[in-house]
């Protein structure tokens, strides 16, 4: 493996699907992406997995002791100190990897990474965002958070705000981000206690490129390109998005082929069924990036296949790529105004 590549560890034995479609998607981004993979399991079930494709020299295996199960709590990591979660976050302690992805359990993921990783200074909650198509074609919105914290403080928004406008700029291009507050209204006067002090800190705080509350009509607008929330309210609108996507799709594929003309149509709309495709299912992004934590973090369904976890080493290599981890502990020593670039690139 070459020493300057990124190096992703891939909890291989996390997911509905795993360890088969971890590991088909993390062999197609080591020959298709500059990075090496460390797959992190079983290591049996690992190699008769592989041998269904070619051999790449960007590929090891580092042996872990089973995983955390969907039906357990997250007091298992202590219980199991050997688990595949726990071992690929220990490879970014030790700074063997430079990011973990994982679609096994979620709660572990947030834990292992927590515990052992910790957070970053300044940062009182890591927040969970992802990110989101919109109306306007290229254009995305962050969300976050959407499930690390079911109950927030107003200052813990204000960071996944600040954590959130770094990653538009660095990692989604987004020269100056518009940041909104979810609430139930527009004028600053709306909303429950959280949301009404939330606003105040944004506001006031001219690192963030602040915009205003954004209604749940505007998170797909395009009209915003960071939203924060409390945990909660994010995690209802994630499931919510995902099920919408789903039901589109499925509509798609059991009404347009019927009848000849049908048939002729789906022929002809190919190409942009697959772009509308590309723009709303959510397994295209791959992943949600744990932000404010010590490491690079993507958490994937767990239903994920193999394109959702390649999609997820993509977004985990912009990560690294982007230096956002770097960026997030300079915001919290300089302040960042108009050009939120400037400050953090100096």
């Amino acid at each position: 493996m070459a020493e300057n590549r990124a190096r992703i560890a891939v909890d291989a034995m996390g997911g509905d699907h795993a360890p088969k479609e971890i590991v088909a998607g993390a062999v197609r981004a080591s020959e298709e992406l500059d990075v090496d993979i460390l797959l992190v399991g079983d290591r049996p079930s690992i190699e008769a997995c592989l041998q269904h494709h070619q051999p790449s020299p960007n590929i090891e295996i580092v042996d872990a002791e089973g995983a955390i199960e969907m039906h357990e709590g997250i007091s298992e990591l202590r219980r199991k100190p050997k688990a595949s979660i726990n071992v690929s976050m220990d490879l970014v302690k030790k700074n063997r990897a430079d990011a973990v992805i994982s679609a096994g359990h979620s709660g572990a993921a947030m834990g292992a990474a927590t515990l052992r990783l910790g957070r970053l200074k300044g940062i009182d909650r890591p927040a969970i965002g992802t990110v989101f198509p919109t109306l306007i074609a290229g254009k995305s919105v962050i969300i976050l958070d959407v499930g690390a914290n079911v109950d927030c403080r107003p200052k813990y928004l204000e960071q996944f705000a600040l954590m959130g406008t770094i990653y538009s700029q660095y990692v989604m291009g987004v020269e100056q981000p518009k940041v909104g507050l979810l609430n139930i209204g527009e004028e600053s006067s709306k909303g429950n206690d959280l949301a009404l002090a939330t606003y105040q800190l944004l506001e006031n705080n001219q690192a963030i490129p602040f915009a205003g509350n954004a209604e749940g009509r505007d998170v797909l607008s395009g009209n915003f390109d960071v939203i924060v929330c409390d945990g909660f309210v994010g995690n209802v609108l994630l499931k919510f998005a995902e099920a919408v996507g789903e039901i589109v799709l499925q509509i798609m594929r059991e009404e347009l082929p019927q009848g000849w003309r049908g048939i002729l149509g789906t022929a002809v709309l190919k190409p942009n069924l697959k772009n509308l495709k590309q723009r709303i299912d959510h397994a295209e992004h791959g992943g949600a990036l744990l932000l404010g934590v010590a490491g690079i973090c993507l958490i994937s369904h767990g239903s994920s296949h193999a394109p959702s976890i390649f999609n997820a080493i993509r977004s985990a290599k912009e990560a690294i790529d982007n230096q956002v981890l770097d960026r997030i502990k300079a915001s919290q020593k300089t302040p960042i105004s108009d050009g939120v670039k400037a400050s953090v690139e100096k």
